[in-house]
């Protein structure tokens, strides 16, 4: 039985407003995508003003079924309006003197154009991201866990955990909590413990107290 007051991870619409309403504007995209090369942990949430019928094509629309790459998102992400992960199937062969990719309007050809595209690499989103709003996700992006992206931010590379980045390309601000908290929290994940303890610990998720999620992860709070 879920916490009193805590998020059901499998529904579709996770948010209501005042009147009881759902907000359909935002949904748990592990209920909202159904894909093969997409996996997304739960708790994890997309928002748009203009929700679309399909959150797969609209998040990351060069991730075709059957393409050579996947990508992977993590627990408790948040996902804001016009974000787009482009991943590597997107890249055209950069080896010829021309990147115009004439095989892929040739039957006979394009098997040839693809073993050109095999190995490409996949996309990862740790856990609690918060991708802003219009940011832009690169092929091949490693994200690490508790990062926050800024607005319009244009990510590639690899990004440490709990650093906050923006920009075009988007370049590391901060580190969110000091290197040693920083190790402590990736050691207490806390978004895999038990929905139970995680509902106990969101005020001290909220306010930043690593000592007090520390206590509740060791079952001293």
């Amino acid at each position: 039985m879920l916490p009193a007051g805590f998020l059901d991870a499998a529904a579709l619409y996770p948010m209501r407003f005042a009147d009881g309403r759902e907000n359909r504007g935002l949904v748990h995209l592990a209920r909202a995508i159904d894909h093969p090369n997409i996996e997304v942990g739960d708790f994890t949430y997309a928002s748009s003003f203009d929700p679309p019928a399909d959150w797969a094509a609209r998040l990351a629309p060069y991730t075709y079924p059957g393409a050579p790459e996947r990508l992977r998102i993590g627990r408790f992400c948040q996902i804001a309006d016009r974000v787009r992960i482009i991943t590597a199937s997107a890249n055209h062969p950069m080896a010829g003197i021309s990147t115009y990719p004439f095989a892929i309007f040739d039957p006979a050809r394009v098997g040839a154009y693809i073993e050109q595209i095999t190995g490409l690499p996949d996309t990862e989103i740790g856990h609690d991201v918060w991708l802003g709003d219009g940011a832009v996700i690169l092929p091949g992006a490693r994200i690490g866990s508790g990062v926050i992206v800024g607005a319009g931010a244009v990510v590639g590379g690899t990004v440490p955990d709990y650093a906050v980045v923006a920009g075009n390309p988007a370049r590391v601000l901060r580190i969110r909590f000091p290197p040693g908290e920083v190790a402590r929290l990736m050691a207490l994940r806390w978004w895999d413990w038990p929905v139970e303890r995680i509902a106990a610990a969101t005020d001290a998720l909220a306010q930043g107290d690593v000592e007090a999620l520390a206590r509740i992860g060791a079952g001293a709070a």
